[in-house]
């Protein structure tokens, strides 16, 4: 129960801080809008693609998944907030432990970027044709995505300490994340190291996912995709578990109290 009340904690505290920075709130939002309607709408005059949809309905899917790429993996800046100014010790010394800290982060974020993604997807229906079944399918697969965000988020932040560090990092981290995934163009035309970077991207299955939400040509099956997303999720909050917990407090619960965190 102390673990549980643990998580719900975390998820209420990362929640209201995030919605007391009303101007990321509102540059998440407006940040996929602006790529719509900026690159989309000029790219829709030129560009062609395979299939015969426009270049503004191919990159939909991609603008949702990238509100909710941005959005989950933004909220790890708590995690190094709290490393910087010594609350993250205090979390990690209660009886709950890394898991419930990393838990309740990895929850809050999902819903930060699940609710950034969902104010995208819902105004579908004004930018492309979308039946309202699709719009429950793409749903599902916004909340996996979501969920594959936080972890990559919280991967990122596990070893940093300092504000400045993450704000330097996670830019170096996402466009790639992005740009390599097939959400802006089609990866069969890129060269073969950039293809096989989008294959291991986990990013590519959730734009993926999102295509065959929206009943668009596809890359790969659905249920490839729902595994590899599904497998990535346990995969990034493994790893970063074991970077976010370098002292193994995890794995050593019982025995010896543990140390103080580096740093």
């Amino acid at each position: 129960m102390s673990s549980l009340s643990t998580i719900y904690g975390i998820i209420a505290r990362d929640l209201t801080r995030s919605t007391r920075q009303k101007g990321r709130l509102l540059g998440g939002i407006a940040r996929p809008f602006m790529w719509l309607l900026l690159v989309g709408t000029g790219f829709n005059a030129i560009a062609r693609v395979e299939g015969g949809v426009s270049y503004q309905a191919f990159v939909y899917p991609g603008i949702v998944v990238m509100a909710a790429l941005f959005g989950a993996m933004l909220m790890a800046i708590s995690t190094v907030y709290d490393r910087e100014f010594g609350m993250l010790r205090l979390m990690l010394a209660s009886p709950a432990g890394v898991p419930a800290v990393l838990a309740g982060r990895a929850v809050a974020a999902a819903i930060v970027g699940f609710l950034q993604g969902a104010v995208v997807l819902v105004l579908a229906p004004l930018y492309v044709p979308v039946a309202p079944r699709d719009l429950i399918a793409a749903m599902g697969a916004l909340a996996l995505s979501s969920i594959v965000s936080s972890g990559l988020g919280l991967l990122v932040a596990s070893r940093l300490r300092s504000v400045e560090n993450f704000a330097g990092v996670i830019n170096v981290v996402l466009f790639p994340l992005l740009f390599v995934s097939g959400a802006l163009y089609p990866t069969a035309g890129m060269p073969p190291a950039l293809r096989l970077a989008a294959q291991i991207n986990p990013v590519s299955y959730q734009v993926d996912l999102m295509r065959h939400a929206f009943g668009q040509p596809a890359e790969f099956g659905l249920m490839t995709d729902i595994l590899v997303l599904a497998a990535s999720s346990l995969v990034l909050l493994g790893v970063a578990a074991l970077l976010f917990d370098p002292e193994q407090r995890f794995v050593r619960r019982r025995g010896s109290p543990a140390g103080p965190e580096p740093g």
